[in-house]
C-alpha cells in the first residue's frame, strides 16, 4: 500500500484513480419522457426525416417562387388564391402558374409550392386575388424535407446526457423509448462513535451525520443513485463487514471519516484489504480534504473522505463526480458551471498546494464580486451560505483582492 500521505496533484490523483477503473455501463431501456439527465448508451438514429414533409415557417400564401420574381410595392404580382390549405391535412391540390394558396405556420405545401410569402408582403386585390409586395425566392420561408434530420442519420450518440431538447427531438421522431446506460449505485458509509442519526436527540460529544445526505444528495444530482448504509463505529470488523456488503451491492463505495492520520484510522487498512489493487492514493495535495484515499478494489472504486463536512462535500465534488460520470459512459465531462467575478480580498495559500475556497457571489455595477467565506471545514454552513467555490493553483501562492477569478458553482 502507497505511503499513508504521499501528497498527489487532485488531477494526477483521478487520473490514476480512473485508469484503473473498467468501465462498462449497464443499460436499461426507460421512456423517453423520463430520460431527463440520464445518459445514452447506444447512439439514437432518425426513422425517418424530419420534417417529413415540406412546412411553411410563416403564415402567408404558399407560391411557385418565380410567379413573384420581380414583385415589388410599385409593381406588385397577381396571383390567384386557389384554397385554403388546412392544418394537419395534406393538400388535395397542386398549384398551376399564377397560383397561390392561404397557407399557415406548420402547414404543408401543396404541390408545385417552393415558398412562402408573408402575409405582410400582400394584400387583397379582389376576391379571390392576391397582391404580392416583395419576391421570394426558392426554399424562403419553407422547411424542406429532412432539413432537420435525414432518415438514418444519427441525432443523438452514446455518451450523452439528455437535456430538454434532445427529449423533444426524439419525440418529434416518434422514439418513446431510449436505451440508457443504469444509474451507478453509490454505498455511502459514514464512519465514527460520535455520530447519530439526524432524527435522533444529541448527546454529550455527539454530532448529526451530515456526510451521508450531502453526499446523498451530490451523487442523484450526477445521475448516480446513492445507497446509505448508515453508521458505523470506529470498530474494523464493523467497517470491514459493512464494506464488503456495499462493495457486493455497489458500483462504488464511499466512506466518511477514518482517514486522517491518527491511532484509530482504519479506512485505508479496511480498504486495501477489499480487493486488488487496493489504495492507489492515499493523501491528495489539496485543501480541504487532504487525507483523501483513492482505490480500486474487485474492479469497483472506493474512495475515502475526510469526516469534516466541508472537506468531505469538496472532495466528493472534485473526485465522486467524475467516478460517477465515468461509470456512466458519458463521453465528454461537461463543464463545471462558472462565472466570473472580482475577488474583495486577498487569499493567502501556500505554494505547491492547490486550495478551494468558498465565495458568495455580490452584484456589482461591473458584474459581480466574489466574497470569500471563511469558516473551519467541520462548519457545514460555511459551505450553504457560499455559492460556489475559486480554486487557487498549486503553483500561486495566493490571489490578490480586485483579481478576475472564475467561480465555479454548486
Amino acid at each position: 500500500m502507497p505511503e499513508f500521505l504521499e501528497l498527489l496533484p487532485p488531477l494526477q490523483a483521478l487520473a490514476q484513480l480512473l485508469e484503473h477503473l473498467p468501465v462498462h455501463p449497464a443499460l436499461e431501456e426507460i421512456d423517453t419522457a423520463q430520460a431527463g439527465g440520464r445518459v445514452t448508451a447506444v447512439p439514437v438514429t432518425a426513422p425517418h426525416p424530419l420534417p417529413s414533409f415540406p412546412r411553411a415557417t410563416v403564415d402567408g400564401y404558399a407560391v411557385r417562387a418565380r410567379d413573384t420574381y420581380g414583385a415589388s410595392d410599385t409593381l406588385p404580382a397577381y396571383l390567384g388564391v386557389l384554397a385554403e390549405i388546412s392544418m394537419g391535412a395534406e393538400p388535395g391540390f397542386s398549384l398551376a402558374p399564377a397560383q397561390c394558396a392561404l397557407i399557415h405556420t406548420g402547414g404543408m405545401l401543396p404541390a408545385g409550392a417552393d415558398a412562402v410569402v408573408m402575409v405582410e408582403h400582400t394584400q387583397s386585390a379582389r376576391p379571390g386575388e392576391v397582391e404580392v409586395l416583395r419576391a421570394v425566392a426558392s426554399g424562403e420561408n419553407v422547411l424542406k424535407v429532412g432539413e432537420d434530420v435525414l432518415a438514418g442519420e444519427q441525432v443523438v450518440p452514446a455518451g450523452v446526457r439528455m437535456r430538454p431538447a434532445e427529449i423533444g427531438g426524439l419525440m418529434a421522431l416518434g422514439i418513446t423509448k431510449i436505451q440508457v446506460s443504469r444509474r451507478p449505485r453509490v454505498g455511502i458509509i459514514s464512519s465514527g462513535d460520535e455520530l447519530v442519526p439526524p432524527e435522533e436527540m444529541l448527546g454529550a460529544g455527539q454530532v448529526r451525520d451530515v456526510n451521508a445526505y450531502t453526499l446523498s444528495s451530490l451523487v442523484d444530482a450526477a445521475g448516480g443513485l446513492a445507497v446509505r448504509y448508515g453508521i458505523v463505529s470506529d470498530q474494523e470488523q464493523a467497517l470491514r463487514d459493512v464494506a464488503s456488503r456495499a462493495l457486493v451491492e455497489c458500483d462504488v463505495v464511499v466512506i466518511t471519516a477514518g482517514s486522517s492520520a491518527s491511532t484509530r484510522d482504519l479506512t485505508s487498512q479496511v480498504v486495501d484489504n477489499l480487493g486488488k489493487p487496493g489504495v492507489l492514493v492515499h493523501g491528495v495535495n489539496v485543501r480541504p480534504g487532504k487525507p483523501t484515499i483513492l482505490a480500486v478494489c474487485q474492479g469497483k472504486a472506493v474512495i475515502g473522505l475526510p469526516g469534516n463536512p466541508v472537506s468531505a462535500l469538496v472532495i466528493a465534488w472534485l473526485f465522486v463526480i467524475p467516478v460517477v460520470e465515468a461509470l456512466l459512459g458519458l463521453r465528454h465531462a461537461p463543464p463545471r458551471p462558472s462565472t466570473q467575478a472580482r475577488l474583495t480580498l486577498n487569499l493567502p495559500s501556500q505554494a505547491g498546494r492547490e486550495d478551494w475556497i468558498p465565495v458568495r457571489l455580490l452584484s456589482s455595477a461591473g458584474g459581480y464580486q466574489a466574497e470569500p467565506v471563511f469558516g473551519k471545514s467541520n462548519l457545514i454552513f460555511s459551505l450553504a451560505r457560499a455559492d460556489g467555490l475559486v480554486c487557487i493553483p498549486a503553483d500561486a501562492t495566493g490571489l490578490e483582492a480586485g483579481e478576475q477569478v472564475e467561480v465555479y458553482l454548486f
